[in-house]
């Protein structure tokens, strides 16, 4: 009987399941009090995950203006100044004797020019990597979302992991406590020469038993306090105590609500993680036709106003600043590019075809998923009526065998059973509340909700 409790407890304070807290341990004066909700909100607002992922976000933010900036004029103010070697001055006489330098000796060479260009058609190519960025930006928004429910799910996960803790701990000191108070009546009687001493090493040996769960329990519980402290952000070495109560059961679904067909189309709507993949597909297809648009010809605009020492553009050169102007229009058409064109597209393409099979395979996990989800949270409401049950019958037991136990008709073994009964209803019953916490928790994830 001891080994199976062992193993018991091992595996409720293994589990990874929501519950919510009964007991009111002794808290330090500034520990942090939190219900789950408070938690949630404390872990979302501390989370490093969701810094990073915003400052994602900003970043393809940035992307999308960079594309869209491409669409428009761009002007740049340019300088330069060039030495260049003597050389001897070239030049004529004039019919009057005079003779005109034509390309002077000029060593400095200083040059501006104000300079326009424009693409003003580049065969869709342009707005199409906007589109595309844009659908990435998007898609990151929507990622934002997913790992905020994520992080939910995960702080609600360790907030019932630590309410298990402390529950299952309280459910084996009360256990230790009546083993205590029938190891002193075990004495009492041997004393008195009732019973036999291996009866009282018996009460002991379950005594020594139930201080090692104990240790361990307790263990586990100050584990898991220091993991939800991290995840709500609290200082460390702060004391967190949860401020909810282990013994409301789930109700958040039920009825209609649980038809599967509804839960699914819901699921289908609400899911921003899938969102993400059908955004992440329209950026695939923006990318494919920013590709195809490589196969069409450009079209662009230039121009500029030039202010140099001596201005190349003016003959003769003379060592003074002069300013000129140019304009142009220019059409490129890549004849044959090597299939650098084709090969972006199959690769767009492809991508594509890797978020539509995603897709296809998201809708379908999410129809298991929410059976599943559903059925585990109605195996764990049906556990949690079986579990009362077996509370209250082995307290009964545990009362009657004591009661007959000290009027002499029954044994010590029988006092022990019913004791170690009445130790494992309780745990069972806290590993079923654990079990609808969680069950609900994850419902909740899967629709979305």
């Amino acid at each position: 009987m001891v080994n199976r409790l062992g193993w018991l407890v091992g595996a409720v304070l293994a589990l990874a399941a929501p519950v919510e807290l009964s007991t009111q341990e002794t808290a330090s004066p500034d520990a942090l009090v939190l219900t789950l909700d408070e938690a949630i909100a404390r872990g979302l607002e501390s989370s490093h995950r969701v810094e990073e992922i915003g400052a994602r976000e900003e970043a393809a933010e940035a992307i999308v203006r960079q594309r869209r900036a491409g669409a428009y004029p761009q002007v740049s103010a340019q300088a330069g100044y060039t030495r260049t070697n003597h050389v001897d001055e070239f030049g004529l006489f004039t019919p009057d004797g005079q003779f005109r330098v034509i390309y002077p000796d000029v060593p400095d060479n200083l040059r501006t020019r104000l300079d326009l260009q424009w693409p003003v058609y580049t065969g869709g190519r342009q707005q199409a990597v906007e589109r595309a960025a844009r659908f990435e930006a998007s898609a990151l928004a929507i990622d934002r979302d997913v790992l905020l429910a994520d992080l939910r799910l995960e702080i609600t996960r360790a907030y019932w992991n630590f309410v298990t803790a402390i529950e299952s701990s309280r459910v084996i000191a009360d256990a230790l406590r009546r083993t205590d108070a029938h190891l002193v009546d075990a004495r009492n009687m041997l004393e008195a020469g009732l019973v036999a001493p291996n009866d009282v090493l018996t009460v002991e040996a379950q005594q020594a038993r139930q201080r090692l769960l104990r240790i361990r329990a307790d263990a586990w519980r100050d584990g898991l306090e220091a993991e939800l402290a991290r995840l709500v952000g609290a200082l460390p070495g702060r004391r967190v105590r949860p401020a909810s109560t282990l013994e409301a059961a789930p109700a958040a679904f039920g009825g209609s609500s649980m038809a599967i067909d509804a839960l699914m189309a819901e699921a289908r709507q609400s899911r921003r993680d899938r969102a993400a993949l059908v955004e992440r597909l329209s950026a695939a297809g923006a990318r494919r036709d920013a590709a195809a648009a490589g196969l069409r010809p450009t079209i662009a605009v230039g121009g500029g106003v030039d202010y140099a020492r001596p201005n190349p553009r003016i003959f003769p050169r003379r060592e003074v600043w002069e300013p000129s102007w140019d304009a142009s229009v220019g059409v490129s058409w890549p004849i044959a590019d090597g299939g650098r064109a084709r090969a972006e597209m199959a690769e767009a393409a492809a991508a594509a075809r890797v978020f539509d099979a995603r897709l296809a395979e998201f809708d379908g996990i999410l129809d298991v998923e929410i059976r599943q989800r559903v059925n585990d949270l109605a195996a764990a409401r049906a556990a949690i009526a079986a579990a009362d049950a077996g509370v209250r019958a082995a307290t009964e037991a545990r009362r009657v065998a004591a009661d007959r136990f000290a009027a002499g008709v029954a044994i010590n073994t029988d006092v022990l059973v019913a004791q170690g009964a009445v130790l494992q209803a309780e745990l069972d019953r806290t590993e079923a509340l654990a079990s609808a916490r969680l069950a609900e928790a994850r419902l909740m994830r899967t629709l979305g909700r």
